[in-house]
C-alpha cells in the first residue's frame, strides 16, 4: 500500500509512524544511523508489504489488472487500495480523514530531521497538494499515476489506470474490504506495536 494506509497503520507511536514512511527511501546499511524504533517502523512497512502482496484477496486484485499493467500491477493495487482506504474511511477510523491528513503533516514537519534527504525535499510538496486527501479523488488518483508513469523506464500504462479501476470499482472495493481488516489485524499484533 502507498503513503496513507502505511501512515495509519502505524498507530500511534510517532518513531514507528516515521520508520514507516521513510522505509522505501532508505537501504539496511543506512538503518543504524536511526532509533531502534525509527527502526522498528521500517520493520513494520516491510511486513505489511510481505503480508499485502502474499494476501489471496490482493493477489487476486492484482491479476484482474496484469494485462494492462503487468509487473508494474501491484504498484496500482497499492495506490488503488489507498484510494479505497480514503473512500471507506469512516469503517476503520473515528478520526476524520481531514484530522488524520493534517496530524500527519504536523508531524512530518515537526519530524524533518529525522527522514532522508530525498524524503525532507518531498514532504513540503505532498503537504502544498494534500496528497493523503487527494487519494480519495479521481482528480488526486490521476495525478499520483501520471507522476509515476513520468518516472518509469519501461511501458507501465499508469496512465489508464483510472479506467480499471472505474470498470471494476465494485470488485476492488468488495476485496479491499476484506483484505483491509487483515492487514490492520497484522500490524496490531506486530511485536511492540502500541495497543
Amino acid at each position: 500500500m502507498n503513503y496513507l494506509a502505511h501512515l495509519f497503520l502505524s498507530g500511534q507511536n510517532e518513531d514507528w509512524l516515521i520508520g514507516n514512511f521513510i522505509a522505501d527511501s532508505i537501504r539496511n546499511k543506512d538503518l543504524p544511523a536511526y532509533s531502534p524504533a525509527i527502526q522498528q517502523g521500517v520493520f513494520l512497512h516491510r511486513q505489511i508489504d510481505s503480508f499485502t502482496d502474499n494476501h489471496p484477496v490482493v493477489l487476486q486484485s492484482t491479476r484482474r489488472l496484469y494485462p494492462h499493467h503487468a509487473k508494474y500491477s501491484p504498484v496500482v493495487i497499492d495506490i488503488f487500495f489507498d484510494h479505497l482506504l480514503a473512500v471507506n474511511w469512516q469503517l476503520y477510523s473515528e478520526e476524520p480523514l481531514r484530522d488524520f491528513s493534517a496530524r500527519m503533516y504536523q508531524i512530518l514537519q515537526e519530524r524533518k530531521q529525522d527522514l532522508p534527504f530525498k524524503l525532507k525535499k518531498r514532504v513540503p510538496a505532498m503537504i502544498e497538494a494534500d496528497w493523503l486527501m487527494q487519494y480519495g479523488t479521481e482528480r488526486g488518483l490521476q495525478y499520483t499515476f501520471e507522476r509515476m508513469a513520468d518516472r518509469t523506464r519501461f511501458p507501465s500504462n499508469f496512465e489508464n489506470a483510472l479506467t480499471y479501476l472505474k470498470r471494476d470499482f465494485s470488485l476492488f472495493m468488495e476485496e479491499f474490504n476484506r483484505f483491509f481488516p487483515d492487514v490492520q489485524q497484522m500490524a496490531f499484533n506486530f511485536k511492540g506495536m502500541d495497543k
